[in-house]
């Protein structure tokens, strides 16, 4: 239930014993996979963080334990609030609500932009500021990072060996990079991606730019060359771009969606295992939204189906099975609202459903699903598994004795009532002594029901 302000009936038709909740209770808002380590916002501007941890990627302040297999397979809580956007890759960056740019992870080429190549091991494993205001939008690749400004500049930072940043340069040796942001467009861009060793953009006119590696042909200007200088591959109508290592998507305004690159796996999803240079188009209308991990691919449709194609050796598309495939094929009916797909060394998929529910499959080696385990004995799940729960719902276990606890997730530091009837005609509700949601959205009842009388219950938001 999205709006917890309506008032919520339950019929209990035993004995209710209502206790305190777990803490932690907030939907899951955007999502975001990288380099076998997902990322994770909640709505009250949390940042929550699981899997590979081996240089810091987490922001935990660790580098994982080789016990853990340098990782964590439970999301952990890495920054409280006011984070607003998350990019995961082979490093992360987040946004905070004042436009501030931070990073942590791996920075051996710079990529984190604070103007060093990593510390002793080439990484940070605490969040750092690298830029204090005014940033709008970020995109994380496997070694370098781009931003955009409130003005519409593109930014960017990390290896720049294959001419990934765009500004007429290879590098310089020996890191060939650049680890301070610099300036790559002045003006009018609108959207960024960044895959390995090369970046796509979109300005405001629609029109889709590219530079860096492009041996598979994932920047579909008809070539197989690398550039350092953004080139123009379309002139309009683009709006949204995924790159991933070798392959890239692409979104017009018709909801039609068009691939380009690698495609050994099926990644493209155009019926074949033949990459391309140029843009083909794999879905002629009502796709809105994309996502690439290291050789698959997902993509959502207006009617919130979940659509994937590519490599699924590791369970990444989640069909039940371990098959590759190079059509695309229905994963899931309806209710996804977000996707997100990871790679390197493995892929996993993420999605959230319309309801604030997380869930995910796919490689699982690293914790990177934080499903509690490591894998199964592949080491993955090749099914869609829920591993944070829907938001907003109530949820009743029988206890011993024939008793019933009953769960309430509401929103942080809101105040709810909680009050009882013996009967629907007419009903007589009475309040009960309740607690306001704590700052994570838990709510504890201090009244237990009589079992004889107390059958019906509601709870409803007050001032």
């Amino acid at each position: 239930m999205k709006d917890i302000r309506n008032l919520i009936q339950i019929w209990l038709l035993c004995a209710v014993m209502l206790q305190a909740l777990t803490s932690g209770a907030q939907p899951v808002t955007q999502i975001a996979a990288g380099n076998s380590y997902s990322l994770f916002l909640k709505s009250d501007g949390s940042l929550w963080g699981m899997g590979y941890n081996y240089s810091g990627e987490l922001g935990d302040g660790t580098y994982g334990t080789a016990a853990s297999y340098y990782s964590t397979n439970r999301p952990e809580l890495i920054v409280a609030n006011n984070v607003t956007t998350i990019a995961a890759g082979g490093h992360s960056l987040f946004l905070k609500s004042n436009g501030s740019l931070w990073g942590m992870g791996d920075d051996a080429y710079g990529e984190l932009g604070d103007g060093n190549y990593g510390d002793l091991w080439g990484c940070t494993n605490r969040p750092e500021q690298i830029v204090a205001s005014n940033v709008t939008a970020i995109a994380v690749g496997v070694m370098h990072s781009l931003f955009i400004k409130v003005d519409g500049s593109l930014w960017g930072m990390g290896y720049n060996g294959s001419g990934d940043l765009g500004d007429g340069t290879y590098g310089i040796a020996p890191y060939y990079s650049t680890n301070r942001p610099e300036q790559i467009v002045a003006r009018n861009v609108t959207a960024i991606a960044a895959g390995d060793a090369y970046s796509l953009f979109i300005k405001s006119d629609g029109s889709l730019w590219a530079m860096g590696d492009n041996i598979n042909g994932q920047l579909g200007d008809g070539t197989t060359n690398s550039t350092n200088q953004p080139e123009q591959i379309l002139a309009s109508n683009v709006t949204a771009i995924a790159a991933g290592i070798s392959h890239s998507l692409f979104l017009k305004s018709d909801g039609s969606l068009w691939a380009m690159g690698k495609n050994n796996h099926g990644q493209l999803g155009d019926g074949t295992y033949n990459q391309t240079n140029q843009p083909e188009m794999i879905a002629s209308n009502n796709v809105t939204a994309i996502a690439v991990g290291t050789s698959h691919s997902l993509f959502l449709k207006s009617d919130g189906s979940l659509w994937g194609m590519g490599y699924n050796g590791d369970g990444d598309l989640g069909d039940g099975t371990l098959n590759d495939t190079n059509r695309p094929e229905q994963i899931v009916t309806s209710g996804v609202m977000a996707i997100a797909g990871g790679g390197i060394p493995e892929d996993h998929s993420l999605f959230l459903k319309s309801d604030g529910g997380l869930w995910g499959m796919g490689d699982d080696a690293y914790g990177e699903l934080g499903d509690g385990t490591y894998g199964g004995l592949w080491g993955c799940t090749n099914q869609p598994e829920q591993i944070l729960a829907a938001y907003n719902q109530i949820s009743g276990q029988v206890l011993s004795g024939g008793k019933m606890q009953l769960s309430f997730v509401g929103i942080a530091n809101a105040n709810y009532a909680l009050d009882r009837s013996a009967s629907l005609s007419p009903t007589n509700w009475i309040p009960q002594v309740t607690n306001a949601a704590g700052s994570f959205g838990a709510l504890v009842f201090t009244n237990t029901p009589d079992p004889t009388t107390n059958n019906f219950w509601r709870i409803r938001s007050v001032p």
